[in-house]
């Protein structure tokens, strides 16, 4: 469940930040102080104690300095939420490999687990929003390294946005599932096998009673721990968009003989000359 909105303060301040065109402060109590340090707090308080624990209050005492001070570099949570975005998508550790064009296979699997790393650093992002994310400069790098990775599929333009969008999330997906497993092992105090195994003596009698034939036919190790269902959810959509590749491949192949032919139909009335 989303706790923060993305894009839900001043836009245009959020914007400014971003794309450093914003004024910057006169003057300051603090010397050293400055928007990167503030962002770089904020996001370190996030990534150790969740969102809910970053606050102005909370991290002018990490920096030392008073509260209000923090408001000449950023005017509120909200845009300071926008600029934390921004910033850890500027970490992503993926970008398209030299070869993209080729093997855009092994480019969507590159792109795909640098989403996951992304998502298990910074596991407070599942708690945001991002319906309408603020665009910085970290986003549109993102983008653009994308569509760098897809271009040798002749996709079509909403295709290849959707293909981005399903690549992150895979990613976001099991990332939160993890996320969501250990925020209950905590708050319960029972491990992952401990909860499943307090269940066993129901769940055993429930396949014994005939009700389940299907589930009961279920091997042991159906939910095993080793089986890597972000490898084989990513890997059966890179398949099927396989098909789609080689689809459009063909009908743009196909188009550029047709334009071909009618190239070289008007060359030959035109060397023909009037009659």
């Amino acid at each position: 469940m989303t706790t923060e909105t993305s894009g839900s303060g001043d836009i245009n301040r959020s914007l400014e930040l971003l794309w450093g065109t914003a004024e910057r402060p006169s003057r300051g109590p603090k010397p050293g102080l400055t928007l990167d340090r503030v962002v770089t707090t904020a996001v370190g308080i996030a990534d150790a104690e969740g969102l809910g624990a970053v606050s102005m209050r909370r991290i002018a005492t990490e920096l030392g300095t008073g509260t209000m001070s923090l408001y000449r570099y950023v005017p509120g949570k909200a845009e300071l939420l926008d600029l934390m975005l921004d910033r850890v998508g500027d970490t992503c550790p993926w970008k398209p490999p030299a070869d993209a064009e080729h093997d855009w296979r092994g480019a969507i699997e590159v792109m795909a687990h640098g989403y996951l790393a992304l998502y298990r650093a910074h596991p407070w992002l599942h708690k945001v929003n991002q319906a309408r994310t603020v665009l910085g400069p970290s986003a549109l790098d993102s983008m653009e390294a994308a569509l760098a990775v897809l271009r040798g599929t002749r996709l079509r333009d909403p295709e290849l946005i959707s293909v981005i969008i399903t690549v992150q999330s895979i990613a976001s997906g099991v990332a939160r599932m993890e996320a969501e497993a250990a925020e209950a092992a905590e708050a319960t105090g029972l491990s992952h096998e401990e909860f499943w195994e307090r269940q066993r003596p129901f769940l055993d009698r429930a396949m014994e009673s005939g009700r389940y034939p299907l589930m009961g036919q279920l091997g042991e190790d159906t939910f095993s721990e080793g089986f890597d269902h972000f490898a084989f959810g990513l890997r059966r959509f890179v398949d099927g968009l396989e098909v789609l590749v080689r689809q459009r491949t063909e009908e743009a192949r196909a188009e550029e003989e047709r334009a071909g032919r009618e190239r070289a139909g008007e060359g030959r009335a035109g060397c023909a000359g009037p009659g």
